[in-house]
């Protein structure tokens, strides 16, 4: 993401907000890297977010120890970030209910495809949604492929960061991935191919033209 001034808070924007200020609750003395290592963005957009904030009133910032700045949520502040709380469950609740029907039909149409062994590409709430609506059908889900993991396992199923270490055999992907969709599903299809590569339709992914996907 490049380092700009976002415009007003809407969707994507909401929910760096939202991760900001829970941050700042969290521990104000956290380095603007350290956020934006937590919320996966850009350093820069970070920067942008707590300057606009800080003017807005949500944010105040004091001096710390060692010649460093300690954030601090004002009482807006910590209304904001109610509001913000509650909308953010009321459409995750949303998103839970379209992933878990996007993945349904996903699943379905890997069946179709002979795609029975699947791995998922990125560990999110994608992925915990996926791994159930697996449950229910005839697909197996041979592991999570996560550069980033942390845990060798997430909900039983097995966590590795890299497709060279996956020691068994897989017939196909499906991206489970949020923050970075486009990328994961660009480096799935390198690796297996556009006919072997499913997302659901609420990330909007497509194919390269030799086949389509989603």
């Amino acid at each position: 993401m490049a380092s700009i001034v976002p415009s007003d808070d809407k969707g994507g924007g909401d929910r760096i907000v939202l991760g900001l200020l829970t941050s700042v609750e969290a521990d104000g003395g956290r380095s603007q890297r350290r956020i934006a290592a937590e919320l996966g963005i850009a350093l820069g957009l970070v920067n942008a977010y707590l300057k606009r904030s800080i003017k807005k009133g949500l944010v105040k910032v004091g001096q710390a120890p060692a010649r460093r700045y300690a954030y601090y949520l004002t009482p807006r502040g910590f209304a904001e970030k109610s509001r913000l709380t509650i909308e953010y469950l009321s459409s995750s609740f949303s998103l839970f209910r379209q992933a878990k029907e996007d993945y349904g039909k996903v699943f379905h149409r890997a069946h179709r495809l002979g795609l029975e062994r699947i791995v998922l590409a990125g560990k999110s709430d994608l992925c915990e949604v996926a791994i159930l609506c697996a449950v229910d059908s005839p697909i197996t889900i041979v592991a999570v492929v996560d550069p980033d993991a942390s845990s060798s396992r997430f909900i039983g199923v097995k966590v590795v960061r890299s497709y060279d270490d996956i020691d068994e055999p897989f017939d196909g992907v499906v991206v489970t991935e949020l923050m970075r969709a486009k990328a994961v599903f660009d480096e799935a299809v390198g690796l297996c191919g556009a006919q072997k590569v499913l997302a659901p339709e609420l990330l909007g992914l497509r194919a390269s033209p030799e086949g389509a996907v989603g």
